[in-house]
């Protein structure tokens, strides 16, 4: 099963040396991931960020660059055209982890065994796992969550035996784990470089193949989970998004976030029913958003592949121009959208440098009545049992 519980644990049974083994003295690793921040970025005001138009490079790690961050929570972008360097690994000593693969394919390489992904899957990877991440494909694009707390299924969607209960949009028994290969009992040095302290690296040396393990028990690993299979809740009027909850981090709600997924399920269809969201003003939570397509009702006209929203909690926000007059159309009919959602629970977020670079700077004004809004045009991403 998953692990669904802050409590999981897992044991390691090493086929000869101690983990802790180093044969080098600790050195500073050859890049940091500590978080920058432009002055401009603390008038409030929401963002839209357009990381389709961030470049590919490096690997995932040494490529990966934070957008928006908060004492507990980091949202970035990583977008790799090679496999990490050979026999080098990584391990997040500080923040749990969870990829979501908007392009590429690979393979997470761990002590606990072998992850392949691919395309619209999240991949959860525990603090203190060391892994590397091989690519099959010529690149891959991640939006990575990084949080202190430890990121499981939401808990309300299991009974106490820790199984989905019946009206469950996730069900534990199609989460995919890692296969464990043959153990590495292999001498050498063997880098590892751990991220700690806000983004500092440290690089440590091991006299052995860190992937050494005979085998593992327990209930925390690394898994994927694909998005097809969160199974989306429909109902007669608007379904508001704690519907669409798929992960959560913290004691919700009084710390941490919970991520969405909004995949295309079909639209109310009461004769009333506006499917387009209203104004709300989430006065505890800021609103991260990464749009997997540009087919979002409410954003229809304004976001790409690949926007990145952020509405701070302290302002309000709702769809843009005639998007709820346009959304009737839609009443019973199944959406094309699909996109990640990020609500922080009493956590502030502030735009990066990075996050800042890459922003819309006219987003703050596209609400008002003389900006234009065209219609997408295309294929959406289908629903497997649409």
């Amino acid at each position: 099963m998953a692990p669904t519980a802050s409590v999981a644990w897992s044991r390691k049974i090493h086929v000869r040396y101690y983990p802790t083994e180093q044969v080098k003295p600790p050195t500073k690793g050859d890049f940091a991931l500590v978080p920058e921040f432009p002055p401009e970025g603390d008038l409030l005001q929401p963002f839209h960020i357009f990381t389709g138009r961030m470049p590919h490079e490096a690997d995932a790690i040494r490529g990966r660059k934070p957008i928006v961050h908060g004492t507990r929570t980091t949202l970035s972008i990583s977008k790799p055209t090679q496999s990490m360097p050979k026999d080098t690994f990584f391990r997040n000593g500080e923040r749990h982890e969870v990829y979501f693969v908007q392009d590429g394919e690979g393979v997470v390489r761990s002590e606990y065994g072998d992850l392949r992904f691919r395309k619209d899957v999240y991949i959860a990877i525990p603090k203190g796992t060391t892994y590397r991440i091989d690519l099959t494909s010529p690149k891959a694009w991640f939006l990575l969550v990084e949080s202190t707390h430890p990121i499981n299924f939401a808990p309300h969607y299991f009974n106490k035996e820790g199984q989905a209960t019946l009206m469950s949009p996730v069900v534990e028994t199609e989460i995919e784990t890692p296969d464990l290969p043959a153990y590495r009992d292999e001498r050498g040095e063997f880098p590892i470089d751990v991220k700690h302290g806000g983004g500092k690296v440290t690089r440590i040396m091991l006299g052995h193949h860190p992937f050494d393990l005979v085998g593992w028990e327990g209930a925390l690993y690394p898994f994927v989970f694909d998005v097809k299979s969160h199974h989306g809740i429909a109902r007669e009027i608007h379904t508001a998004p704690p519907m669409h909850q798929t992960f959560q981090s913290g004691n919700v709600p009084h710390s941490g976030f919970s991520l969405c997924s909004f995949v295309p399920v079909m639209a109310g269809w009461h004769p009333l029913e506006v499917p387009a969201p209203y104004a709300h003003f989430n006065v505890d939570s800021d609103e991260l958003m990464f749009f997997c397509n540009r087919f979002y009702g409410a954003r229809e006209g304004v976001v790409e592949e690949g926007s990145f929203t952020f509405h701070p909690g302290a302002t309000p926000h709702s769809p843009q121009g005639n998007a709820a007059q346009r959304s009737l159309a839609a009443r019973g009919k199944v959406q094309a959208r699909l996109a990640v959602m990020l609500d922080t629970y009493f956590e502030s977020m502030r735009i990066t440098t990075h996050g800042f670079a890459h922003r819309d700077p006219q987003y703050v004004l596209s609400w008002a009545e003389t900006a234009s809004h065209p219609e997408a045009k295309g294929e959406g991403w289908e629903s497997p049992s649409a």
